[in-house]
């Protein structure tokens, strides 16, 4: 047998700062850090309305920052709303950019710090390496446990033809991110379960992948998945849990380092037509196809499954095929009490659509390349079929 370490390549943000309720210290954290001060804060007028942001907006100009908002960031963000918020910049002549919200907004901020001063469109950017030049000072601040943008170098957009495209480049990456799991407390349970079921879907895909597996992805996938499926159904049931919170929260950013550098697969290719075509938030799409891909991939992807189901505190057997079984039905459970929808037609996708579906999901090569088992249009029709 050949134990010869295959070579690999990880890389993740700078620094990572814990601390809950860090939010209300965001200007004393980051004033000796960066020289820059004329700040562009994205996030969403969800977040807006919940309150979140006069804290963090006394304590930026507390510490001297000037501090412009673009708050107009909508889920699965369309590439005119990353065109708004660099003009926003632009014309207010910001060299910092700070991301505060879900997955979205930090898309968003990334994006918009490589462009601000780059003469690069932003239709020249999807696809892998393609962007030039360096970015602003980014500092990424989670609101949800699930996406781990905060720690990925990937921004996903919805293209005008309402499709779903990615770009992957290592200016992406931010300088600082701030986890303060105290955001999180008003998170509505079912965006709760959404959110930490993409999380647990990061973790399982960065550890089944086909290309870019690796030791290191491999560990965080392992501890993002313990620390999530020990503690989500508890977040859910109690919002104000501050221990569940936390650890969901860390488990989501440990997932978002292991898929950034081992990639997701066929249960994000499929996921994201639902959010295209449908308007189905990111972390829900997934949870709705988690369970059909891991049945396809089981044939391959036994051997990790039994692993995974040891890590997440399953009764194991010993023996492979019995073991994936167990793990595959433990994320049955977990969604189920979790209380996220399980199926497609629970949130109203209309059966006659799944063929386009389909068609849409084979355009997401540079995921489907990854997943374990190779998968066609008709495969993925079945897959969507199991899922309504």
């Amino acid at each position: 047998m050949n134990n010869v370490m295959k070579d690999f390549t990880f890389s993740t943000v700078p620094e990572i700062i814990v601390e809950w309720a860090g939010t209300s210290r965001a200007g004393e954290i980051i004033q000796p850090r960066f020289s820059a001060r004329r700040v562009l804060l994205v996030t969403d007028p969800g977040l807006v309305k919940a309150g979140i942001l006069p804290p963090v907006l006394h304590s930026l100009q507390e510490a001297g920052f000037q501090v412009t908002v673009y708050d107009r960031v909508q889920p699965d963000p369309q590439e005119r709303l990353v065109r708004e918020a660099l003009q926003v910049a632009r014309d207010d002549h910001c060299d910092m950019v700070i991301g505060l919200g879900g997955g979205s907004s930090l898309d968003v901020a990334k994006l918009v710090a490589v462009l601000i001063n780059s003469e690069q469109d932003l239709q020249a950017l999807y696809g892998i390496g393609k962007v030039s030049g360096q970015r602003l000072p980014l500092i990424n601040i989670p609101t949800t446990a699930g996406t781990g943008s905060e720690v990925t170098n990937i921004s996903i957009l919805t293209t005008n033809d309402d499709s779903k495209m990615g770009i992957v480049a290592p200016q992406l990456y931010g300088d600082l991110v701030l986890l303060d799991a105290q955001l999180t407390l008003g998170l509505p349970p079912v965006h709760t379960a959404a959110a930490g079921i993409d999380a647990m879907v990061h973790a399982i895909e960065a550890y089944t992948g086909k290309h870019k597996k690796n030791p290191i992805s491999d560990a965080l996938a392992r501890e993002a998945l313990r620390l999530i499926s020990r503690h989500l159904v508890t977040a859910c049931r109690d919002g104000n849990n501050r221990e569940a919170r936390e650890n969901v929260l860390l488990g989501a950013m440990l997932a978002g380092q292991a898929f950034a550098n081992s990639p997701v697969a066929a249960v994000h290719a499929l996921a994201y037509p639902l959010g295209a075509r449908h308007h189905i938030p990111h972390g829900l799409s997934n949870a709705l196809m988690l369970i059909p891909v891991l049945q396809f991939n089981a044939p391959v992807a036994a051997p990790y499954y039994a692993e995974l189901a040891a890590v997440i505190g399953e009764e194991v057997s010993g023996n492979m095929e019995k073991d994936a079984a167990i793990f595959i039905a433990a994320m049955v459970r977990i969604i189920a009490e979790s209380g996220a929808p399980k199926k497609l037609r629970d949130v109203d996708i209309p059966a006659e659509t799944l063929a386009i579906l389909a068609q849409d999901a084979m355009q997401q090569t540079r995921l489907l390349d990854n997943n374990p088992v190779p998968l066609t249009a008709d495969d993925a029709l079945r897959l969507y079929q199991h899922a309504f």
